[in-house]
């Protein structure tokens, strides 16, 4: 098979393309034919700054080709999606059953980890900002893979005005047209008028400001990798609060909760409420041109390799 490798840390120009064996399925594990994986920030942030290389897993939807011992949920043929820990960016790769969900028949591959990963992130981000009907919400790279998802998700949960904060104001169309009221870029010297909550996937220099954004007793979940610094006394004087959220804590520690929110994922998706978008689809050996997309921050909406 086919797999994309790197043997030392650099941009999308380190990224090869090699053969290598098709693996076996060990005990609770599937093996998948890939049909379509996920390109992600945090992959691509660890190609350029990890000193040794790591497997490319992430996101990755398929046909169930083989399962290991003690499987009895899925069988060969079953169209499962996950997120994969070994090679992820291959022809074939490994899916522990405890990170699969069964794939609708209404649903592609690509509709697959377009939707699940990304919009696990973003509902589960949601989720801990605790939100409540008619508040004001603001969502840093909305037009990201989890972005995009999580502005209408926080339009969904009842938020009177939806703010998105990109990059670019040439991204701004794009959030308007998944809903967003109001559009401002992170260098703006002003994001408008308070929000009681942010979910912040950039982190940074853009976490303080999204503290600054919140009107008294609001919340910012921070579920960036790209980490951020807040002085204690901003947080003081407005009885704000910054709350931290992982994904893998949940899927590991509260797997029915990580049930829940993907049935809902795809109740939303099935009845057209939620519209995951693409922002477009690369062969294997264009994996760096996928990562410059990602690293440029250029997309709108999710990168998706094709094996």
């Amino acid at each position: 098979m086919r797999r994309v490798r790197y043997s030392h840390s650099g941009g999308p120009e380190v990224l090869f393309l090699e053969e290598a064996p098709v693996p076996e399925p060990g005990p609770g594990e599937l093996l998948v034919r890939a049909e379509a994986v996920g390109v992600t920030l945090p992959v691509v942030r660890k190609v350029r700054e990890d000193r040794e290389p790591i497997a490319l897993g992430g996101e990755i939807a398929g046909e169930v080709v083989a399962v290991g011992e003690g499987v009895t949920a899925y069988t060969v043929g079953d169209r499962v999606t996950g997120l994969t820990f070994g090679h992820g960016y291959a022809d074939y790769a490994l899916l522990h059953v405890a990170m699969a969900s069964p794939v609708p028949g209404a649903a592609s591959a690509v509709d697959a980890v377009a939707l699940v990963r990304s919009g696990l992130v973003a509902y589960g981000a949601l989720r801990a900002a605790r939100p409540e009907p008619g508040e004001a919400a603001l969502v840093t790279a909305a037009a990201s893979g989890v972005g995009h998802l999580a502005l209408q998700l926080a339009r969904l949960e009842g938020a009177s005005r939806v703010v998105a904060a990109v990059s670019d104001a040439g991204k701004a169309g794009f959030a308007r047209g998944l809903g967003a009221d109001a559009v401002v870029t992170y260098d703006a010297p002003s994001w408008g008028e308070p929000v009681d909550y942010v979910l912040d996937a950039v982190g940074g220099e853009v976490l303080p400001r999204a503290v600054g954004a919140l009107a008294p007793h609001g919340r910012v979940v921070a579920y960036s990798s790209g980490g951020g610094t807040v002085a204690a006394y901003d947080l003081l004087v407005g009885a704000k609060s910054v709350i931290g959220f992982q994904m893998g804590l949940i899927a590991r520690g509260r797997p029915e909760t990580y049930e829940k929110w993907r049935e809902e994922l795809w109740r939303s998706f099935l009845t057209g409420a939620l519209k995951p978008v693409v922002h477009g689809t690369y062969a294997l050996e264009e994996a760096g041109r996928a990562h410059a997309v990602i690293e440029g921050r250029a997309n709108l909406g999710k990168v998706v390799l094709i094996p």
